[in-house]
């Protein structure tokens, strides 16, 4: 292959740790990043908007929102995010990483918004309206967007047009962001949705399930949970043929939200992260050609006063694999902690890093720990630059060779509200945690902050962290 020979991407993972692309003319540095923020809930009436910021440490502009893209309504929740292109399309010269696909999670609006004309100053190319999900796939509340091979795009969904849970998908022209209907063909869908990751050479898509979005749109209530509103299952499909096989129940309050393969596109396994019962599980092929899956880590819970229930849980919110498959990193959203376990034996995960960056059992809060089976005592607070951050970890982004994990405080404005109610009056932030990619270890970048409360329109929430070049949770190798 000559330069100019080869689609977006890279061949191989590994390939995207090193730089090692025929048509790359530099390594794999992220220089600036895109994150939708958002304000619905947090009483400002302004537009959601995609956020692009410089995180190039030689620029004068380090750290600093050097880009707004307010979209044209109010009220969105913009959540997660995609590409028309990715690693997937990696032999097709003619396809591009040129497109981001910002699903709303609340108003169901599919933004395309355009990166490749100007890369630092993105601009909307087309906005997808609800009613289009709605009458041409009875779907509503998008949240996960991939790539295919094929140049289409696939977008998981929560539920149906009337709020209730559905775990069905809509498939996008890659060319036109035109809808074409849904992707899953047969009678038989779950009852919920939420992430998905699919691996062709084993004939199968992995989808996980979050909750019916008319109960958990504005907040949670524990009651929903044994009511059956909340997921337990992760659900195999049958990547060919497009229909619904099997379902591994994790148990009753485990809410699989990311789910993630191991990069290797040879790999017949990967990891589901559960909110609520603070617990990884390990999915994997087994030798009849049927799927299981199996507990291989678990956050225990700490007995507290003051807090909503007597027992909280590490309530974990967000994994990522690194693109060598040798880490796996996941954030407690209220203990407050990010960990890094060596997963080289992936029956047996080894904690070999950890860090705290805020969370609800900080010393000097509102909540006192009674008992708990890890700490000897409760963490201090999380200051930074002089500014004590509020909220805790959710969203994580790995740099593409490994060395940089980012993070963001803010989950879903919903439950940020609840929870964390400080941080929606004073907005998320960004951090950059230095990993140990040797014998595994974290630390965090004292030198980097970006805080989402110092926006023009007042504070914040900023989600999820894409890079222009593609990143470990966005790309998928055929």
């Amino acid at each position: 292959a000559k330069c100019g020979a080869c689609g977006p991407g890279y061949a191989t993972p590994l390939d995207a740790m090193k730089g090692d692309k025929i048509c790359a003319l530099k390594g794999p540095r992220e220089e600036i990043v895109y994150l939708p923020c958002v304000y619905r809930n947090t009483g400002i009436e302004k537009p959601d908007y995609l956020a692009t910021v410089d995180v190039d440490p030689r620029s004068p502009h380090y750290c600093q929102v050097i880009h707004r893209l307010p979209m044209p309504n109010l009220k969105d929740e913009l959540h997660h995010s995609g590409w028309n292109a990715c690693s997937s399309c990696f032999g097709d010269a003619t396809k591009s990483r040129n497109h981001l696909i910002l699903p709303s999670l609340i108003s169901s609006r599919i933004y395309v918004v355009d990166v490749g004309t100007d890369s630092r100053a993105p601009r909307i190319h087309k906005v997808v309206e609800p009613v289009e999900l709605f009458w041409k796939g009875n779907v509503a509340n998008p949240h996960t967007s991939h790539c295919l091979g094929s140049g289409d795009i696939l977008i998981s969904c929560l539920g149906d047009p009337s709020g209730n849970g559905k775990g069905g998908f809509i498939l996008l022209d890659g060319e036109t962001f035109e809808v074409k209907g849904n992707w899953e063909n047969g009678e038989k869908v779950p009852p919920l949705g939420y992430d998905f990751w699919y691996q062709p050479r084993h004939n199968v898509l992995i989808s996980t399930e979050w909750g019916a979005p008319k109960v958990l749109a504005e907040g949670f209530d524990p009651a929903d949970v044994a009511r059956g509103h909340y997921g337990r299952r992760i659900n195999v499909w049958d990547w060919s043929t497009h229909t619904y096989l099997q379902a591994l129940d994790l148990g009753q309050g485990s809410v699989p939200l990311e789910v993630r393969f191991l990069h290797n596109p040879d790999a017949a396994e990967g990891f589901v992260g559960c909110a609520l019962s603070s617990t990884v599980h390990r999915f994997y092929k087994t030798e009849k050609g049927d799927w299981a899956a199996e507990k291989v880590i678990e956050v225990p819970s700490k007995k507290v006063q003051g807090w909503l229930l007597p027992d909280m849980p590490g309530l974990i919110t967000d994994i990522l694999i690194s693109l060598d498959d040798r880490f796996l990193y996941f954030s407690n959203g209220l203990h407050g902690d990010i960990r890094q376990y060596d997963i080289s034996s992936t029956r047996q995960p080894k904690l070999v890093g950890q860090v705290f960056l805020g969370g609800s059992i900080a010393k000097g809060g509102p909540v006192a720990v009674v008992e708990d089976k890890e700490l000897q005592c409760q963490p201090e607070p999380f200051v930074i630059k002089g500014k004590r951050v509020p909220g805790g970890p959710q969203m994580l982004q790995l740099s593409l060779d490994g060395k940089r994990l980012y993070v963001t405080s803010s989950l879903y404005s919903g439950w940020d509200k609840q929870f964390y109610p400080d941080l929606i009056k004073e907005g998320s932030v960004m951090l950059q945690i230095d990993v140990d990619t040797d014998r595994g270890g974290l630390k965090v970048n004292k030198n980097f902050l970006v805080d989402f409360g110092k926006e023009p329109d007042g504070p914040v929430l900023a989600h999820e962290i894409r890079y222009p070049g593609g990143d470990c949770t966005s790309d998928i190798w055929m």
